[in-house]
């Protein structure tokens, strides 16, 4: 009987990874296929989701600033090692914090995700992680940092990053999103080239600084962050590996099945460790935005659509005959 590796990120706004691996692993194990189940992330939301299946904990929660410092209840999780505490910012500081009609670029400030930090070494833990995926701001991390400074808070920080660029370009890449139209991208760009100028320490013309409209950045200048590949972090932490070579066969999946898939993704992350284990990937998205040639660029096994939880789970009983009939 043939093995299944069932490591999904989310359907971002739809399901969550546990979800989506649930239904996939539901639809295999129907047909006779035994199947091992391992949500995975890329660094942003979802991570403390993925996490916390994999490795315990608990989910908490703190009031804080949204990014348009409005109180909200948004949630962190200790792991069960009691000393590593999880953030995403999207949960204090995340573009679906605010209505498309409300977005303020200038504005938006991630001093929630700042207090989510202090929150967690409050609570004892002697590292946190941090998930920046997701945001709705572009203020360099200026208010995570503030935040922090007036806790007078010094914990050892990790950033999970899901993107590559640089902090000065941040504002050009990601600020049309957020709401900037050209001129405020320009603001917002000269905004972030003063703030790293002012800081101890230049993020400018790093990689990865620029995740979370430089948030990435901020944290790593004022508070000596390390900034990680934060789909490459998952997958080590999850023992993706180890998992893997118990499997004959892996099934990933996300929302959306596009370029920017193929670059710092999860899914690709998953299709590079495959390749390099030999062992063949089937992909289900809930879209694919994909031609033939980036398919093949992941040397993928299949590609098939899903966007309900019904359709995830027929997806994983039709893969289950595509494997048996492999050669």
């Amino acid at each position: 009987m043939a093995r299944v590796l069932v490591a999904p990120d989310d359907f971002k706004g739809t399901f969550t990874a546990p979800q989506v691996a649930g239904a996939i692993a539901a639809g295999l194990r129907a047909a006779g296929v035994e199947a091992d189940e391992l949500p995975i992330a890329d660094g942003g939301d979802g991570t403390i989701d993925a996490l916390l299946v994999s490795l315990g904990g608990e989910l908490r929660t703190t009031r804080v600033h949204d990014p348009l410092d409005r109180l909200v209840d948004a949630r962190w999780a200790m792991l069960s090692d009691g000393a590593t505490a999880v953030v995403e910012m999207a949960q204090a500081s995340g573009l679906g914090r605010v209505a498309p009609g409300e977005r303020d670029p200038w504005a938006a400030s991630t001093t929630g995700t700042g207090e989510l930090i202090v929150a967690a070494a409050n609570a004892g833990a002697r590292r946190v992680l941090v998930a920046v995926g997701g945001s709705a701001t572009t203020d360099g991390g200026a208010g995570a940092v503030e935040a922090l400074r007036e806790a007078a808070v010094e914990v050892p920080i990790t950033v999970l990053c899901d993107v590559r660029v640089a902090f000065e370009d941040a504002a050009r890449v990601f600020g049309p999103q957020k709401g900037a139209d050209p001129e405020m991208v320009a603001r917002l760009t000269e905004r972030l080239h003063s703030l790293a100028r002012s800081a101890p320490r230049d993020p400018r013309g790093l990689e990865m600084t620029g995740a979370a409209g430089g948030l990435s950045g901020g944290l790593w200048a004022h508070c000596g962050a390390e900034l990680v590949d934060g789909a490459r972090f998952v997958l080590d932490s999850v023992a993706f590996d180890r998992r893997l070579r118990g499997a004959d066969v892996a099934v990933s999946g996300e929302g959306r099945l596009d370029a920017q898939t193929l670059t710092g993704k999860a899914v690709a992350e998953v299709a590079r460790r495959c390749r390099a284990a030999s062992r063949p990937l089937h992909v289900i998205a809930g879209s694919i935005d994909l031609a033939l040639a980036e398919t093949d660029a992941l040397l993928l096994a299949s590609v098939r659509e899903a966007s309900t939880l019904a359709e995830l789970e027929r997806a994983g009983h039709e893969l289950a005959t595509t494997i048996a009939h492999a050669p």
